[in-house]
């Protein structure tokens, strides 16, 4: 018998449509705004109707909180009719009807279980927020109704309307609609009254979070009721805490990492009143009674990943418009509330609309593994609201094979799907199976779960010191390690080795650093001076100042972030390791041999063995191969442009001529511009080329004589080249002027009286030449490509502007037909 305050909850309204539904096409798009009951009523409605029921929730919290409270809706304990089941915990009988999971589980299930025997209905819950393993789970769910279990029921319940996808994935399943109680919220735009620096990577700047606690204390002193503040992760939940003190009210940290104790408290009513600091997780996982007023930071955390440099991380992020509205609508679900959001109203309108989906930002390395386990490695058959991106999945492919977790055609191995059974990132799997036989069955658990959940900032970068700390300390962290650390280590196989029969005393700094740098071998990274290292990734890395760490000549890096603009990776957890770790996790980097390139201005020959980026040994090349050092030569012209040869003046004025014919003719003139004459240097830059061995030889190789092995010889068209475009014109007071061909159209720079009695403008290969009609001085005239027009209609101003500036030359009335010269008047009078 379900309690009235369960069968009193707004979605009942909508259970006769949704039951409607399921039975006539087997799935529903159930849309609820969060406090409805769409999370508790309604999978106990459909359990009472004699179905077994599993609800997939995508946090841990999350499942734990449903099952209590549908248990307490029971009025029996959990484990009864209603249980859950999250990594490293199950609390389910042979009575259980409803069974809370993660979709992580759900996941782990339908690979063992493809037909989830005994499973009737299926309820993916929260499927708005759009995480990775809940839309895996929804493609499998499809696959298995299409083909093995048409009678299982699917239904996606979502807090917002955004059903329109989630229906047509569903073979355009109907959606019902279940109406909340909504209560009006006042909006308060309360943005820092300074500028504060926009978040990046894990960091989000101090000011701001002291601004989010100056408003939280605000919202006090202006409001009844508990206050809701909404913050991107556990460290910031800390500070605001931290900057809060005693309030006056009980200060809640509300978070997927928080103790079972507080993520109970905060499902009640508390004795007194409460400021509930809270990550995503209480955007609509989690129903907070009490809440009259919520704070809203307008942050929020998502995956991102790097596959150019190997880094993946969750990074800060602007919340979207539609979180904003998630998070105000918990002030107004018992009652009339306010939101204060700590950002300018004008910024509303550039927020993202919605949160990206997880497909398209994280690392699909897990989703790889899943996709190949089900048989679909690259997922082309899979039902998905997104289509993974190529390149992540392509990344994503490199790194399982890496691993030996598919073979060459992309099948899973026998090793990968024991890896997609240990509930792990393949990386970690990976590091886990290949760990204990070197250091132990539970020193390598050990070192996984560490890995798994990045421990507290508290403590440190180092990562066999966290250890130490983990295993000391009892904080609730602590117990979570120690139960994952449990669950891993029950998972190896009893052959492998135990602690004793690990050869050798293996150091702490042993331990991690072999785990760490199987897990991540591209991050093995060797020391380059004043705390910086380079990874094998090729990417650089930094440590922090005081880091024990950057006296270790090797590190294998766990967990580091690349803030914007940023030329290296900021290093968050580390462990030391020696070369000869670095060299056997990261064998398949390994390589030796020659190299010959073009590096800092010129050629450089050496014979190197590195690990990725990580040069560990070189030496000098005395004969490298003649090949070789053609090729570093080229990459150098590549780099620097022709400028390298040795251009004279006849071959510095033959390129533009050559450029200027190829332009205004085509074939059989030959393109000249750097890129042509790159890939075209095996037909005029030998035999010089070939004998060149550095920068100095380039330099004595006659550009004029090389580039003149390109003229249209064959064709016997090279003969015309100085008729075409010759190097120089004959004016009519019988100087030979140069034509310049740099620019667009020729150009034949000659002082005005020389020009005297010629009407019609020069051309070249049929285009006429721009003439500069220059001062006695050789200052610029005038500019025309139409010398008659200029004599009719622009010399008359020249001539009055010239005449006086210059009396001793001629300047006659009618320029046409006087006589051309290049002297003054007097001069040409003596001659």
């Amino acid at each position: 018998m379900i309690r009235d305050e369960g069968l009193g909850l707004p979605v009942r309204t909508a259970l006769p449509a949704l039951e409607r539904a399921l039975a006539e096409h087997g799935a529903a798009v159930l849309c609820a705004p969060p406090g409805t009951g769409k999370t508790t009523l309604v999978p106990l409605t459909l359990a009472g109707r004699g179905k077994r029921v599993v609800v997939a929730e995508p946090r841990r919290i999350a499942a734990r909180a449903a099952a209590r409270r549908m248990a307490w809706l029971l009025g029996e304990p959990v484990g009864g009719r209603v249980g859950f089941t999250v990594r490293g915990e199950r609390v389910v009988s042979a009575r259980t009807e409803v069974e809370v999971v993660t979709t992580g589980v759900l996941l782990q299930r339908l690979q063992r279980d493809q037909e989830l025997t005994g499973v009737d209905v299926v309820i993916l819950d929260e499927c708005h927020e759009r995480h990775l393993d809940a839309d895996t789970v929804a493609a499998f769910l499809l696959d298995v109704r299409e083909n093995l279990r048409p009678e299982l029921e699917l239904v996606a319940a979502s807090a917002t309307t955004d059903a329109e996808g989630w229906s047509r994935l569903l073979g355009d399943a109907p959606v019902v609609e279940a109406a909340g109680v909504a209560h009006p919220v006042d909006v308060v735009w309360a943005p820092p009254a300074a500028a504060v620096r926009p978040p990046h990577g894990m960091r989000v700047d101090p000011a701001l979070l002291t601004h989010v606690a100056s408003v939280v204390r605000r919202a006090l002193a202006g409001h009844s009721g508990d206050v809701l503040c909404f913050l991107p992760g556990v460290g910031e939940i800390a500070r605001v805490a931290g900057m809060l003190g005693d309030p006056g009210a009980d200060v809640l940290q509300v978070h997927g990492r928080a103790p079972a104790a507080v993520q109970e408290a905060v499902l009640a009513p508390g004795p007194r009143r409460r400021v509930v600091l809270a990550t995503a997780v209480a955007e609509s996982s989690l129903t907070v009674p009490g809440v009259r007023v919520v704070v809203d930071s307008g942050l929020a955390r998502e995956p991102r990943v790097d596959h150019a440099r190997g880094l993946s991380a969750l990074t800060t992020v602007r919340a979207s418009r539609a979180a904003a509205r998630q998070r105000a609508g918990r002030a107004g679900r018992e009652a009339p509330g306010v939101v204060y959001r700590c950002w300018d109203r004008a910024e509303e309108a550039r927020l993202p609309s919605f949160p990206a989906p997880e497909i398209q930002v994280a690392d699909l390395a897990r989703f790889a593994l899943q996709a190949a386990g089900w048989g679909d490695p690259d997922a082309s058959g899979l039902a998905l609201l997104d289509p993974p991106p190529a390149g992540a999945m392509a990344a994503a492919r490199t790194v399982l094979a890496a691993i030996g977790a598919v073979d060459g055609s992309g099948r899973v191995t026998d090793r990968g799907v024991r890896m997609s059974r240990l509930g792990l990132h393949p990386r970690l799997a990976r590091a886990l199976l290949d760990g204990a036989p070197l250091v132990g069955a539970r020193r390598a658990a050990e070192v996984v779960a560490l890995l798994s959940e990045e421990p507290p900032r508290a403590y440190g970068d180092d990562l066999a010191a966290a250890w130490r700390a983990a295993r000391r300390n009892t904080d609730a962290y602590g117990a979570r390690w120690r139960q994952e650390a449990r669950r891993l280590a029950g998972q190896l196989d009893r052959g492998v080795a135990g602690e004793r029969d690990v050869a050798g005393e293996l150091t702490d700094d042993a331990v991690v650093g072999t785990v760490t740098s199987l897990a991540f071998p591209e991050r093995v990274a060797r020391a380059r001076g004043e705390g910086t290292f380079l990874m094998a990734s090729g990417t650089g890395a930094e440590l922090g100042e005081g880091s024990r760490l950057r006296s270790a000549p090797w590190l294998a890096v766990a967990v580091a972030d690349r803030p914007v603009h940023a030329a290296s990776a900021r290093v968050r957890l580390a462990a030391v390791v020696d070369e000869d770790t670095a060299r056997a996790a990261a064998g398949r980097l390994l390589v030796a041999g020659d190299e010959v390139r073009w590096t800092d201005g010129d050629v450089v020959a050496r014979s190197v063995e590195r690990l990725g980026a990580v040069e560990l040994a070189v030496r000098a090349l005395r004969d490298p191969d003649p090949a070789l050092v053609r090729g570093a030569l080229l990459d150098g012209l590549r780099a620097e442009g022709p400028g390298l040869l040795r251009w004279s003046r006849e071959a510095a004025e033959l390129r533009p001529r050559l450029a200027f014919l190829h332009r205004e003719l085509g074939a059989p003139w030959p393109d000249v511009s750097d890129a042509a004459l790159l890939d075209r240097a095996g037909e005029w830059l030998e035999p010089e080329l070939s004998r060149a061995r550095r920068r100095a030889d380039l330099g004595r190789i006659d550009a004029g004589q090389a580039l003149r092995r390109l003229l249209p010889w064959a064709s016997g068209e090279a003969g015309r080249l100085d008729e075409l475009a010759p190097e120089r014109i004959e004016v009519p007071s019988g100087s030979r002027i140069r034509v310049e061909y740099g620019g667009g159209q020729p150009v034949l720079a000659v002082k005005l009286q020389e020009m005297f009695g010629l009407t019609r403008s020069p051309r070249v290969a049929g285009v006429p030449v721009l003439v500069h009609l220059l001062s006695p001085a050789g200052r610029p005239a005038a500019v025309t490509a139409d010398l008659a027009s200029f004599w009719r209609e622009g010399y008359r101003s020249v001539r009055a502007e010239l005449r006086g500036r210059y009396p001793k030359h001629p300047w006659p009335e009618d320029p046409s037909t006087a006589e051309p010269t290049r002297f003054t008047k007097a001069r040409t009078e003596r001659r």
